[in-house]
């Protein structure tokens, strides 16, 4: 394997990041299971809901630098900055077009009652955001794979 390869598959901040999100993804599917009683593996690839796997994502790689730079560098400080953003974003702008979203869709709906003929416009979808509570099992998650990666493995 090439050098730049290696450094790629090598890199464990990269994959601490990914495996914190998708373990994220997973635990939103089983969470589907578990408390609405239906498998919906298709959840797997949907962003928004419990828990918020951008922000186990960011998190992780947040805790991966911390461990090894330094809460002083300048490397932890543009991780955690750019968290900051993501976390800020998914409580926020995407979580209000969520609710916009459902919105239009329920006026769309009162419209359809009325004007029937060629009004079909499709439903804008919904789920794009996050609470603040789904970030915060986000984080959680993400910290606990960063700490793990780091500090146990």
């Amino acid at each position: 394997m090439t050098p730049p390869l290696e450094d790629l598959f090598g890199n464990r901040w990269l994959w601490t990041a990914v495996l914190a999100s998708t373990g994220a993804q997973v635990l939103k599917v089983l969470l589907i299971l578990l408390l609405e009683g239906r498998w919906r593996p298709a959840a797997f690839m949907e962003t928004g809901g419990m828990p918020s796997s951008h922000s186990a994502m960011v998190a992780a790689l947040t805790t991966g630098v911390a461990l090894t730079q330094g809460l002083g560098s300048p490397l932890f400080a543009a991780s955690a900055v750019f968290a900051l953003i993501v976390m800020y974003d998914a409580t926020g702008v995407r979580h209000s077009s969520g609710i916009q979203a459902r919105l239009l869709n329920e006026l769309v709906e009162e419209l359809r009652a009325v004007v029937r003929e060629g009004f079909a416009p499709l439903p804008l979808r919904v789920l794009l955001g996050h609470t603040y509570l789904e970030v915060l099992a986000g984080v959680l998650i993400g910290v606990a794979a960063g700490l793990l990666a780091f500090l146990v493995l």
